[in-house]
């Protein structure tokens, strides 16, 4: 589990294809001082993808890339040093800065729009169609693992009104108008959906906006 919250950055060093999908190698460039938390199985946010260390040494680490991974993330189209976002799990007693956040990505959306207001930026991403869903005005969209808040949300663009600390301390930095971004929707709306469908198996009464309203939501 992660909230969202860049902390690190790294560098794609490599990518390796093989038949079974391809190994990753991250440069920790900016984020040596990270090197010591990371050991074999561990898991870290790679531009909001969840990913298992599979090597490491004091300055880079490794991960494998299934296909399944490879066909629902951007990684096949990120090339070497390319500026990738960092996040280590949650841990216990931490404070949730951003919102709940998997790390498993949902589909790659493309960077529609990045514009310079003020000290400010507006970046808009168009959202793949079912996902569209998901996303509501002022409700939470992980960007490449960035927590965001959606401030338009407009024919299937979502915008973000990004502060100078984001921009400078994110990837964000270093996209442009077509690039690809990992796009996660917020768990809570996937699991309100699963329950207004209902399921003969789980939930014998179908639960409905009708009595969503009766109870007072």
């Amino acid at each position: 589990m992660f909230t969202g919250i860049i902390e690190h950055l790294g560098k794609v060093e490599s990518l390796a294809r093989s038949a079974d999908g391809a190994r990753l190698k991250i440069d920790l460039a900016d984020a040596k001082k990270i090197a010591h938390e990371l050991s074999i199985g561990a898991s870290i946010a790679v531009n909001g993808c969840c990913l298992t260390v599979i090597a490491h040494d004091a300055k880079s680490f490794a991960a494998d890339l299934s296909l399944e991974t490879l066909e629902k993330t951007s990684f096949s189209e990120v090339p070497a040093g390319r500026i990738v976002n960092l996040e280590l799990p949650l841990s216990a007693g931490a404070r949730l800065g951003g919102h709940f956040v998997q790390g498993h990505v949902d589909a790659v959306g493309r960077i529609e729009r990045m514009a310079p207001e003020g000290e400010n930026w507006w970046l808009g991403v168009r959202v793949p169609e079912h996902l569209r869903r998901y996303v509501a005005e002022k409700g939470s969209l992980a960007v490449d693992g960035i927590s965001l808040t959606v401030a338009r949300w407009l024919d299937g663009i979502a915008e973000f009104a990004i502060i100078p600390h984001t921009y400078a301390h994110t990837n964000l930095r270093q996209l442009t108008v077509g690039d690809a971004v990992n796009l996660e929707c917020d768990i809570l709306a996937k699991y309100v959906e699963s329950l207004l469908k209902g399921s003969a198996h789980a939930v014998p009464e179908r639960l409905t906006i009708k009595k969503l309203a009766e109870q007072g939501f």
